[in-house]
């Protein structure tokens, strides 16, 4: 079986459009744009204007969408402006947040 393989976006990155990844991508950039992957993971320097949708989020950084998402953790860089949807959520203490959010089974 193949390795999963990882994408790698760093903060002098910016993109318009939307972001396609089978696996995962880690960024660290502006998107402007969906992001659609198996796993994302945003850092604290990531401004994001757009929603995302995957199976594992774990975003840190700015983000103006919905996420939805199997599992998602918002780490403690995280500003959410947006609707979150997921099966299960954590939160780490000092995100700020202005979301709804929607568990489902």
């Amino acid at each position: 079986m193949a390795e999963d393989k990882t994408s790698i976006l760093l903060s002098d990155v910016s993109i318009e459009g939307d972001l396609v990844e089978k696996d995962k991508v880690i960024i660290d950039a502006k998107i402007s744009g969906d992001i659609k992957a198996s796993e994302v993971e945003t850092h604290e320097k990531s401004k994001i204007k757009g929603n995302i949708k995957s199976k594992m989020s774990k975003i840190g950084g700015q983000i103006k969408g919905n996420i939805a998402s199997d599992r998602t953790i918002l780490k403690k860089s995280a500003d959410v402006d947006g609707v979150l949807n997921q099966k299960t959520l954590a939160i780490e203490e000092g995100a700020k947040l202005k979301i709804k959010t929607e568990t489902n089974k």
